[in-house]
């Protein structure tokens, strides 16, 4: 960027030859071609809403939820065996910021809930009282698979939001 915070037309012309080149690699990838961003990276949090699904009839299983941490996009593709983790991963740093921010956002919401949820359903399932463990999860459950529904959409070129006060209503609810 300039001094004056504008970008240059050498900076303008660099991020189009890079999103040029890009949309090339990704053209046969999993990898969408607009957003520059891959659906695979969902496959961490569903990860997390199939565990937790499973607590309220194997509450055991909550102790393996306890145990998942975040991954940002480029751990997730790192740790991953695919082949073209490399050029996902850079896709996404390119990212155009109209679909990279409202994602980063999302995930960073995702992560949170996973947290708030797992508490609320300790503290439920301290309660001893089976409807109300199932009703958390179930809550719990729900706000992360619409959130990854949110993330999907905007890997895919829409914007949707899924606003704060409507999650912690969920939450807290």
């Amino acid at each position: 960027m300039s001094m004056a915070g504008q970008t240059t037309e050498t900076e303008t012309a660099q991020r189009s030859d890079t999103q040029d080149r890009l949309k090339a690699l990704v053209a046969d990838t999993n990898v969408n071609d607009d957003t520059f961003l891959a659906t695979d990276y969902l496959n961490h949090f569903n990860e997390i809403v199939m565990l937790l699904e499973m607590v309220p009839d194997m509450p055991d299983i909550l102790e393996e939820a306890k145990e998942w941490q975040p991954k940002s996009y480029a751990q997730h593709f790192q740790d991953s065996a695919l082949s073209d983790s490399a050029i996902t991963i850079e896709a996404y740093e390119n990212a155009p910021a109209e679909f990279r921010e409202p994602f980063d956002e999302t995930i960073a919401r995702m992560n949170a809930v996973v947290f708030k949820g797992i508490a609320n359903i300790e503290a439920a399932l301290d309660s001893r009282r089976p409807e109300e463990l199932a009703a958390v999860a179930a809550t719990t459950c729900r706000l992360l698979q619409r959130l990854v529904d949110v993330a999907s959409a905007i890997i895919h070129g829409n914007t949707p939001k899924l606003e704060q006060d409507e999650i912690d209503d969920l939450l807290n609810g």
